[in-house]
């Protein structure tokens, strides 16, 4: 059994979404909800707007996510004026209604750092070490990592 090399040319994104029905038409898709995004937050209340998310189109009605049921309720009792908002946009003409989903949107949080701190004695052990070696790139190292309790000390 061989394994046979193919020798072809990367494509330009441009020309892989024309050839690709599926992928222009996600790509589509997706810039359509983030228009729909866009747009309602800009219409909602100033209190409701980091708390309401575009989850998808299908079946004719644009599906609204939310953390919270009573950020939904309120939409409920908006409906009739989002519809309207939403056939001013090109392409959300069709969209006869809403599905409202409470689901919970945890926000990323990054991982806290692992912060140490150099003693002034370790300091002052890898201070001679350094000058006592030969090799000058290990001597720069070595200065470099004593200066680091230096800066976090300055008392000393």
């Amino acid at each position: 059994m061989s394994i046979k090399v193919k020798r072809s040319r990367a494509q330009p994104i441009g020309q892989v979404l024309k050839s690709s029905s599926d992928i222009s038409n996600l790509m589509r898709q997706s810039r359509l909800i983030d228009q729909a995004q866009r747009h309602l937050r800009a219409h909602l209340p100033e209190e409701m707007r980091e708390h309401i998310f575009v989850g998808g189109f299908s079946d004719a009605r644009l599906t609204l996510i939310s953390g919270q049921a009573s950020w939904l309720a309120w939409l409920r009792f908006e409906q009739h004026r989002l519809l309207q908002l939403l056939h001013q946009l090109p392409g959300f003409e069709a969209v006869t209604g809403f599905h409202f989903k409470v689901r919970p949107v945890r926000p990323i949080v990054a991982p806290p750092r692992n912060t140490r701190a150099l003693s002034q004695k370790a300091s002052e052990t890898l201070t001679q070490c350094a000058e006592d070696t030969q090799d000058s790139r290990l001597r720069g190292a070595l200065k470099r990592l004593a200066s680091h309790a230096a800066r976090k000390n300055p008392s000393s």
